[in-house]
């Protein structure tokens, strides 16, 4: 929409990862170096962690789009909780095997024979699991165990492994520590630094065909303080402040055309921070004036009655009792006996 109004070739901030925007900043070159050296070591396993949003995926996408078909054959799956014998299905079914039947002995075997034939043909097998926090441990030993397949003293697949941090305590498991001995590299991603939140945007403006400077200076820090550096959430906003721009014919974007646009998103619902039901429940409670309360009203006006009427029953009691104190004097006066 906003594309052809700043010259734009294409939308510089979409959500979805391409190599054509990588951004190398100083820990990513880190973690695309020490893929590219396990790539030339040729065993062991490579594991890349991060916060979410920090570019994991992006530079796997970096890595095999710089591979040679010719050597490495390169599959990548993104994994939900996948138990060890659906791990072998999926890998089965990515790297297009044919399995003689659907036990777990068919599938070792197929993917066996498939690995031999490419180290026949002078290749190797490449496997990127994404979203790896999700494996449970017995699948990351099942990927353990497909290491051992070799030939002449060759693996003949190599795993990488990209998760969110919560991968890290997963390998850290007292039951991990032949996977640990295999790792060769690690590297964490972690958030982009203020000086290379405003790189990273100029980068992407310019990759697009779009003018760097299309931001003032002062705008950067609203985007870092917004943000915190996490490229997702920089895209998110980004995206939406050109397009405020296009909205509003804007030739150059100010902090004040920033901000509102912060404003804006601050309110939408995938801002919203979670409650949960019974906080949502109190909350309810606890605004809800008494008076569109149907039942507080009416028990306020039954303890009203009550007390109404306890009132004129202790009214009308004591009048009772000095009725009966009159009667008893007159009483005591008709009776008493002449001196």
């Amino acid at each position: 929409m906003y594309e052809s109004f700043y010259s734009l070739k294409d939308r510089p901030f979409q959500l979805t990862p391409s190599p054509q925007c990588f951004f190398a900043s100083k820990l990513h070159k880190k973690a695309l170096a020490y893929l590219q050296y396990g790539m030339s070591q040729g065993e062991g396993f490579i594991v890349i962690t991060g916060d979410i949003g920090t570019g994991k995926t992006t530079i796997a996408n970096q890595l095999l789009a710089k591979l040679d078909p010719q050597q490495v054959i390169a599959r990548q799956i993104v994994t939900p909780k996948l138990e060890p014998d659906d791990l072998l299905r999926m890998i089965c079914s990515i790297f297009q095997l044919n399995v003689r039947d659907l036990s777990k002995a068919s599938y070792l075997e197929a993917i066996s024979v498939f690995l031999l034939q490419l180290a026949n043909q002078g290749k190797r097998a490449l496997l990127l699991v994404d979203e790896a926090q999700n494996l449970p441990l017995a699948s990351i030993e099942e990927l353990r165990m497909l290491s051992n397949f070799q030939h002449n003293g060759r693996p003949l697949l190599q795993s990488f492994l990209l998760g969110q941090n919560e991968l890290n305590a997963v390998i850290q498991s007292p039951h991990m520590e032949q996977f640990r001995q295999r790792i060769i590299a690690s590297s964490n991603l972690s958030a982009l630094a203020e000086e290379d939140c405003k790189a990273y945007i100029q980068y992407r403006l310019s990759n697009a065909g779009g003018n760097p400077e299309l931001l003032a200076d002062n705008c950067y820090p609203l985007i870092y303080g917004f943000s915190q550096g996490i490229p997702r959430k920089i895209n998110t906003l980004m995206d939406r402040v050109l397009l405020f721009g296009f909205l509003e014919e804007l030739q150059q974007i100010h902090p004040e055309h920033v901000n509102q646009v912060i404003g804006e998103i601050g309110g939408e619902v995938a801002q919203l921070q979670p409650v949960n039901n019974m906080q949502q429940q109190s909350n309810a409670v606890a605004v809800q004036p008494p008076e569109h309360n149907p039942y507080q009203a009416m028990l306020q006006e039954l303890s009203g009655l009550i007390d109404s009427s306890l009132t004129d029953k202790l009214k009308m009691s004591q009048q009772l009792d000095q009725l009966l104190q009159q009667q008893q004097r007159a009483i005591d006066t008709q009776v008493k006996p002449k001196e």
